[in-house]
């Protein structure tokens, strides 16, 4: 349960304040607010989110129905976001006075942070104090303030990156992305691709899937081209992401694709912080070793992020989120991150080195069929099977060293899942090749027809050998079989002519395979016909009124006439 105190109000709207009495682990013997860490990365680089702490948070009686405004800070690793968050903290603090940055020779404190070169957020921390503040119409809406793991340290897979700075961006009202000195191509690219992936886990909407997205250039050097703050800002982001027709289409679409992914843009620039503050190893964020411009800066910056004026309320799909709404979004969208429906983000070398394989393997692909369609093609004869096995290895040969000649990204390991990939295709096509050949057999095409009239012949034959000799039962058994075959011969012909019950016809198939392939070869269903023309005298015991066969051909001139 959270203690509950009134206090004055410090900002004429951050009226209350609610310190939590944490029954986890990380309670500070105080009782005093904490950044806690409410989604962790595993070393198994999965993602785990600790919905009890952030119950707490967000369920906080006081809170939980009321409007969120959700800040986050995110970019690369070691670039002073947890150090921009602590101020931010100072100023929901101290609000109440215009000297809300505090004594001078007073220690920064909040969400933890250090010098050095090794990375300290991991996953994404919140602020254990939800603010309430009032904005300008009279409505009271509850601050969270969330810190993120850097991108890009050495630690984190790509996707790791990707995945908290998406989830961020998801979560977030007002997301700032902390750029060192420079909006360089290369930070909208990653933009563009951490956007992507996090409008990959929202539902699909006609509505800009995010809202605020403030550039924070830090340790800007060009203040002679434009002015430190929010105007230089403004006018450098304009020139940024620019659209002109002379830009190529990859810069093009970068740059359209974040303005279709933000409601609103802006951008701000910071001066350096100073020599004492990037190099002292003992600097603990006290004002008075910064230097003076950043610091004055710095007060224009925070009041500009968090005044009640500017603060967006979290929305989705137009509609407000509560406390208890984020809380229930939170959930959704990692458990989307943590199964397998998303394509897992890839460097560019890695995209490079895939497309660059897979070039290779189209190209021996076409090979390999165009000179297959030159051996066994539509308009080709038909191929003994021997012969288009042989013709099928050479040219199979042919294909894989084509693949193996091409200069291929990602080196000789990599490559050999797609010679892999190349290998199974190439056997596919061949099976494709083999019907197609077999198509154009005119006995081959006729196996269903031929089997099924020489089981109508014998059937024939020995209904009327048994019957002669008295075995009735086997002969009936026999002209029922004969029956049966002959109505499965009309059945699969009119398929063939009609095209309709195409399975049937496939079943039908099928069972003439069998039947032919226990003759072992055509010559033995020939000796099997021969056999049984040899005995057609007992068929003209058992019914002397029949036509004799050298009769037929007489009798059927005799229709025609």
């Amino acid at each position: 349960m959270a203690k509950h105190r009134k206090e004055r109000d410090s900002w004429g709207s951050l009226s209350d304040k609610n310190v939590y009495d944490w029954s986890s682990e990380e309670e500070e013997p105080d009782g005093r607010a904490q950044p806690i860490q409410v989604l962790l990365v595993k070393d198994d680089h999965t993602f785990e989110l600790d919905e009890v702490a952030l119950s707490r948070i967000l369920l906080a009686e006081e809170v939980r129905d009321r409007e969120v405004v959700a800040i986050s800070v995110a970019g690369a690793f070691r670039k002073g976001k947890s150090f921009l968050m602590d101020f931010m903290l100072r100023y929901m603090y101290n609000h109440a006075s215009e000297g809300w940055l505090g004594d001078a020779d007073e220690p920064l404190t909040g969400f933890s942070w250090r010098g050095g070169s090794e990375r300290e957020t991991t996953g994404i921390q919140i602020w254990s104090e939800v603010f309430l503040v009032d904005k300008p119409n009279g409505r009271k809406v509850a601050v969270l303030l969330m810190d993120t793991q850097g991108t890009f340290d050495s630690q984190s897979t790509l996707r790791d990156s990707a995945t908290v700075f998406a989830l961020s961006t998801m979560i977030s009202s007002m997301q700032v992305y902390n750029i060192s000195q420079n909006v360089q191509e290369d930070d909208l690219q990653h933009l563009q691709l951490f956007t992507e992936y996090g409008r990959l886990a929202m539902e699909e909407t006609f509505l800009k899937p995010f809202q605020s997205m403030i550039f924070l250039v830090r340790d800007w050097s060009f203040p002679y081209e434009f002015p430190y703050g929010q105007e230089g800002g403004m006018k450098f982001l304009e020139k940024r992401l620019k659209i002109s027709e002379n830009q190529h289409e990859e810069l093009q679409n970068v740059r359209k694709h974040i303005h279709s992914c933000f409601t609103n843009i802006s951008c701000f620039l910071m001066p350096h912080p100073g020599l004492k503050v990037a190099t002292n190893p003992h600097f603990d964020g006290r004002i008075l070793e910064i230097d003076g411009e950043f610091i004055n800066n710095l007060k224009v910056l925070v009041p500009w992020l968090l005044s009640p004026l500017n603060i967006d309320v979290k929305e989705i799909n137009g509609s407000k989120i509560t406390c208890r709404g984020l809380l229930e979004y939170f959930k959704a969208y990692i458990k989307i991150y943590q199964g397998e429906e998303l394509p897992h983000p890839k460097s560019m070398l890695q995209a490079t080195a895939e497309a660059n394989n897979l070039a290779a393997v189209a190209a021996a692909k076409d090979l390999y069929n165009k000179k297959m369609e030159e051996v066994c093609g539509g308009d080709r004869p038909f191929l003994a099977p021997g012969e288009l096995q042989a013709r099928h290895g050479a040219i199979r040969e042919e294909a894989l060293q084509v693949f193996r000649g091409v200069k291929k990204m990602g080196g000789e390991e990599f490559s050999r899942r797609y010679l892999q990939q190349l290998e199974g295709e190439v056997d596919e096509v061949f099976v494709q090749y083999i019907k197609h050949n077999d198509s154009k057999n005119i006995f081959h095409a006729a196996r269903t027809p031929a089997t099924l009239f020489v089981v109508i012949f014998i059937m024939y034959v020995a209904a009327g050998i048994t019957g002669f000799v008295g075995v009735d039962i086997i002969a009936s058994l026999c002209n029922m079989i004969l029956g049966l075959a002959l109505i499965t011969l009309c059945t699969w012909a009119y398929i063939r002519y009609s095209g309709e019950y195409r399975e049937l016809g496939a079943v039908i198939d099928q069972v003439a395979g069998a039947l032919w392939d226990q003759g072992s070869t055509n010559e033995a269903l020939y000796k099997l016909y021969n056999v049984a023309a040899n005995h057609r005298h007992l068929y003209h015991h058992a019914f002397p009124g029949g036509p004799r066969a050298e009769d037929v051909p007489e009798e059927q001139d005799k229709k025609r006439d």
